[in-house]
């Protein structure tokens, strides 16, 4: 078995240019923009910021995501909607739901599912 030689040289030259061309390489885009979101989620549970602080850190979170071009986390609408919910605005809640529907409709049976538990009830049946 014969061992195959190469010089140094060569070597060398060919370490660098694939150093080279492994630099040149761009990163891949990431598919959601996060911004602060994991970290609004966390204080959350830890009930460390109230309902509206929350809604404001996801919101501009949201606005943040539309100028860069780049699409919300998935359950981020949701979140939002929950905490619209919480705070009595069932209009927000359903428009966040029905967002989360469009960007990611494998969750659409559960979205409609927390829907159906805050659909208005007719006026007769308020008490």
């Amino acid at each position: 078995m014969r061992h195959l030689s190469i010089p140094r040289g060569r070597l060398a030259l060919g370490a660098l240019a694939v150093s080279l061309l492994g630099g040149c390489a761009t990163r891949p885009q990431p598919l959601y923009y996060w911004g602060d979101y994991p970290n609004v989620v966390y204080s959350h549970f830890q009930n460390a910021k109230g309902q509206q602080e929350q809604i404001q850190a996801l919101e501009a979170i949201r606005e943040k995501a539309r100028a860069k071009g780049q699409a919300l986390p998935p359950g981020f609408q949701a979140h939002l909607a929950m905490l619209y919910g919480q705070s009595g605005q069932t209009d927000r809640l359903a428009q966040n739901l029905e967002a989360e529907k469009q960007q990611f409709p494998e969750g659409a049976p559960f979205m409609d599912f927390i829907l159906k538990k805050f659909e208005r009830k007719p006026a007769e049946a308020r008490p």
